[in-house]
């Protein structure tokens, strides 16, 4: 861990007496993941939305946000993600930037004992400090509340960069958790389409997008577009989550305007389906109701999914001589370059 990141878990472990105190009513403790009737891949994901919610203070919305986090542990999810600089927004008193990166620290504080007392990954939207500049940024925290590492926002707005914060790095990470490789995009990073496809050539197979706003069919659109699963969470608008097909998994709404707590499963894959519908029949014939086989007849999209544990996709595409539809279309791509090369050469 770097020494500014050390500074920064340092100056947020000062806050852990009025962390403590804020959010010990909020959990009832560490406990075992149920994970009876769960497929090998399958992921809980909660997203958080801001809408209609506006509090006083930095710490009151700190507050609210980890009540909607406890409602969520029913269902023990895997990983939460909150709005974009969440802590800060949607409230009345104004601060100072060098006051919204205190008060960041604190909350990353308060929500690293939520993570470690929930047993979850929690990624946390804040605004972070190095070397004298500050960043948009989210913070992915483990299942014991350890820094695992930070995504800072690429394309900031004109606003964000007069008000002193600097922009990230052009290539973004992806971070590797015990369920799957997931990555980040923050709200205004959805305009241009470089980090999303970044993260695709380095296997993000889940990205979270939070924001100050809800995207709508963007984030469908991304989630189709690089044929991975888009999580968002949100100051106003709907959160949700897209699946590879870019349809809607869950989201929220006017019954449930700040929480969605949702199962996806990340043992699948995405494929062109001619020609290799032509072996469906024969998966079908074999697996039953084991496999899940969902066609897009207009697109010739396919989706291939394990629905029991002792079924793995990848053996099936291996079974049946099924190519993904990034290998399909990386095969392609050589052979008519092969092509080209060839008739050059004449």
């Amino acid at each position: 861990m770097s020494h500014s990141r050390r500074t920064f878990l340092k100056n947020a472990s000062l806050t852990t007496g009025a962390a403590t105190m804020l959010t010990s009513s909020l959990y009832a403790g560490k406990s075992a993941i149920i994970r009876e009737n769960r497929l090998p891949r399958e992921v809980w994901v909660a997203g958080l939305s801001q809408e209609d919610l506006v509090t006083d203070t930095a710490e009151q919305m700190l507050e609210s946000m980890l009540g909607f986090m406890k409602q969520s542990a029913v269902y023990q999810p895997d990983i939460i993600c909150l709005p974009e600089v969440f802590a800060t927004s949607n409230v009345r008193k104004s601060y100072t930037l060098e006051e919204k990166v205190t008060i960041s620290e604190k909350a990353v504080q308060a929500l690293s004992a939520y993570s470690k007392a929930n047993n979850a990954y929690v990624l946390a939207a804040v605004y972070t400090k190095e070397g004298g500049n500050v960043y948009n940024a989210a913070v992915l925290l483990d299942r014991n509340g350890e820094y695992v590492g930070e995504y800072r926002k690429t394309h900031l707005t004109e606003n964000e960069i007069n008000r002193g914060l600097t922009p990230g790095s052009l290539d973004p990470p992806v971070f590797k958790t015990d369920f799957g490789t997931i990555g980040v995009q923050i709200c205004f990073d959805i305009i241009w389409d470089d980090g999303w496809k970044a993260l695709k050539e380095k296997g993000a197979e889940l990205v979270f997008w939070p924001s100050a706003y809800g995207g709508g069919k963007t984030i469908n659109l991304k989630a189709a577009q690089h044929r991975y699963i888009v999580a968002s969470s949100t100051r106003k608008g709907r959160a949700q989550i897209s699946d590879f097909s870019g349809e809607p998994m869950v989201q929220t709404g006017f019954w449930e305007k700040n929480l969605y707590c949702a199962p996806i499963n990340l043992e699948k894959a995405f494929l062109h389906s001619w020609p290799f519908v032509q072996q469906f029949g024969k998966i079908r014939e074999k697996y039953g109701r084991k496999v899940k086989i969902t066609n897009f007849h207009e697109e010739e999209w396919s989706i291939i999914e394990s629905l029991d544990p002792d079924v793995r996709v990848a053996d099936i595409l291996k079974d049946y001589d099924l190519k993904t539809y990034d290998q399909h279309k990386a095969d392609s791509e050589r052979a008519q370059n092969e092509a080209r090369d060839k008739l050059m050469r004449m």
